[in-house]
């Protein structure tokens, strides 16, 4: 079959296979994923089904598979829990605006395809995806062991009872803050303070104080503090359910891996769990019937409830594009074909657009599950659009039978994937790594995993580019010298310089580029020049690159050594730097255009015929020449 509206069917049955195949492997994580998040089953299926399709109708990599994924959900499940604990907890409230920073990423990753930037993300440093990566393993496997052992927080009313004073606290100022905003002065009418006061409910009190106890148990601290108390009211059914599906992932692949291990285990748990009739938790109810696209996003949007996560937002698209374009990487070097890392990012940026809409949560391409579509014969993006549909009609036919999969089930599958995620080839590198790449992988994978993951990576990306300013920098100084002419650290082309003018002569080779990084150096240069020195002699044909404080700090040193009235000639100008001199006028108004030489010979000629006739002309000529 040949193409036909632009797609590829003759490779139709390949990619059929391939996209029912991964859509199978999908299923169990899309619905795992949507718990962790915190906005259900049906969040984490709504998401792989419009990611899947729109990634793969739109995007770049004809064998990509895209949906949710370990480090987007992270990610998403910090933006959830905060916007939720500004609604009081309320996750219904909170939605619409969850939802709009979540449409909010995937249109900047649009707009990252649009400008160019997918060919960029290569230059992340290792050291912080690697400890972002270890992190989010972290956070999975802690945050994952209390559904794993049966303890819900808001649950536990013993606990829950412990935030009643703080929770009535709560109330009592938001009342006081209607009755501000409606202009009630409290101390001259205290009576209605008091009148409505008396009308908060034990409900209230009780949805405050859970509010606030899941809250204290969020997070890998809060996990960390509540695990003791989660040890003494452990449910070993929900213990037993969680270690058979670990043991059924870990096992089942020993004995094939044609058949998704982890699907094998959310049927084989679920079943016996389900058929047995145990008295077991089961997930949110997963709605029947087509997504519904939530209107709310744009009848209720407000700009100020997002604004303090533009920065969550944009963090979510570049994590969504370095997910996807590693993945890329891995799908070219599989089937021997090259991606369009801009035209993914649109792609993606599309896919979690329209999720968003309806109620998914982001996502990004999916390494395994890309693989799996490979190996099972996928070739073109039809693949992709196969496995969000097998997704669908799994949604419409089987959503009321996938809402009795139980949630030690999925908290199990959770705990492999947070074990998968780590970069151990980072941590057993550690040892042999540079020190300031360990000190910058340590701190992203401790602050992101007891603090903020937008924040570690923001903070690791700026330590990683000092450190490396800094390493350029001392390269680039340790490779120029700063010193007249010596004829044991010439090049080549100046070991013919005349005896009679060395010593007026000081030559500086730049070799890398002069940036910000290394203006310190070449401002060293004034201080260095012996003052018998007249002519210096700045060899640029290794100096590639020059920026504005590069470009500034040469200007400074230029200054100075005309004031002194020194001549200076430039040697092999390449473009960049050239084009920056003349910009600003360096060239021709402080070097004239004679001074500037393509290479070294034509300067030495100038040099021999100039800098002697100078010698004689001040009387400083050497004995044997006024002998002569």
């Amino acid at each position: 079959m040949k193409k036909i509206f632009g797609f590829d069917f003759s490779h139709f049955k390949g990619d059929m296979f391939g996209g029912i195949t991964a859509g199978i492997v999908a299923l169990p994580l899309a619905l795992a994923f949507g718990v962790s998040s915190g906005l259900g089953p049906s969040a984490g299926l709504y998401g792989a089904i419009f990611v899947a399709f729109f990634a793969a109708l739109f995007g770049g990599t004809n064998t990509q598979i895209s949906g949710p994924t370990a480090p987007m959900t992270a990610v998403s499940m910090v933006v959830i829990a905060g916007i939720v604990a500004a609604f009081d907890g309320n996750v219904g409230k909170a939605l619409p605006a969850i939802l709009t920073v979540f449409l909010l990423a995937g249109l900047m990753q649009v707009g990252l395809g649009f400008i160019g930037l997918g060919k960029y993300i290569k230059y992340i440093p290792y050291p912080v995806v690697s400890g972002f990566m270890t992190a989010i393993g972290v956070i999975i496997l802690l945050t994952q062991i209390l559904p794993a052992i049966g303890y819900y927080p808001k649950e536990d009313i013993e606990f829950v009872s412990e935030f009643k004073p703080q929770a009535e606290e709560i109330i009592l100022n938001n009342i006081l803050k209607e009755e501000a905003d409606e202009g009630i002065l409290v101390l001259e009418d205290f009576k209605e303070t008091i009148h409505r006061a008396e009308h908060i409910t034990d409900e209230q009190v009780l949805k405050e104080s859970q509010t606030l106890a899941g809250s204290e148990a969020s997070g890998v601290i809060g996990a960390i503090k509540i695990l003791p108390r989660a040890l003494r009211n452990i449910s070993w059914l929900e213990v037993l359910l969680a270690a058979g599906t670990i043991f059924i992932i870990y096992g089942f692949k020993r004995i094939t891996t044609k058949v998704p291990s982890t699907l094998v285990a959310l049927a084989v748990m679920s079943g016996i769990a389900y058929g047995f009739g145990l008295d077991y938790r089961p997930i949110e109810e997963i709605p029947s019937g087509l997504p519904i696209p939530n209107l709310a996003i744009f009848t209720g949007f407000s700009f100020g409830s997002i604004t303090p996560y533009i920065f969550t937002a944009l963090t979510l698209a570049l994590l969504g594009a370095i997910d996807s374009l590693l993945t890329s990487v891995v799908a070219d070097n599989m089937t021997k074909t090259k991606h369009n890392p801009n035209k993914e990012l649109v792609g993606q940026g599309i896919g979690n657009s329209i999720a968003a809409i309806f109620g998914g949560i982001p996502g990004a391409g999916a390494t395994i599950r890309t693989v799996v579509n490979i190996n099972a014969g996928g070739k073109t993006r039809l693949s992709g659009m196969m496995a969000g549909l097998l997704l669908l009609v799994i949604l419409l036919a089987f959503g009321p039978v996938a809402s009795q999969i139980p949630a030690a089930v999925l908290a199990g599958i959770l705990i492999t994937v947070g074990i998968g995620v780590m970069d151990y080839k980072g941590l057993k590198a550690i040892p042999y790594m540079p020190r300031p790449e360990v000190i910058i992988m340590l701190i992203v994978l401790v602050l992101s995993s007891v603090w903020n993951l937008v924040y570690a990576v923001g903070i690791g990306l700026v330590i990683a580019s000092l450190m490396f300013m800094k390493k350029i920098g001392d390269v680039v100084a340790e490779r120029s010298e700063l010193e007249s002419f010596d004829r044991s650290k010439a090049w080549p082309d100046e070991i013919n310089l005349p005896e009679s003018i060395k010593e007026d002569i000081f030559i500086k080779h730049v070799r890398g580029p002069l940036f910000f990084g290394s203006t310190s150096y070449f401002q060293q240069l004034v201080k260095q020049i012996p003052e018998a020195t007249s002519t210096i002699i700045i060899r640029m044909g290794r100096m590639p690159y020059i920026d504005q404080s590069g470009l500034y700090a040469m200007e400074d040193v230029l200054v100075d050594l005309v004031k002194q009235g020194k001549t200076v000639l430039l040697v092999s100008v390449l473009k960049q730097p050239r084009y920056m001199l003349e910009r600003i006028d360096i060239i021709p108004d402080l070097i004239p255009t004679e001074h500037v030489f393509d290479n070294f010979k034509d300067c030495l000629s100038w040099v021999k015929e100039n800098v002697k006739d100078e010698i004689y002309s001040n009387g400083k000529a050497k004995k044997s020449d006024e002998k002569a």
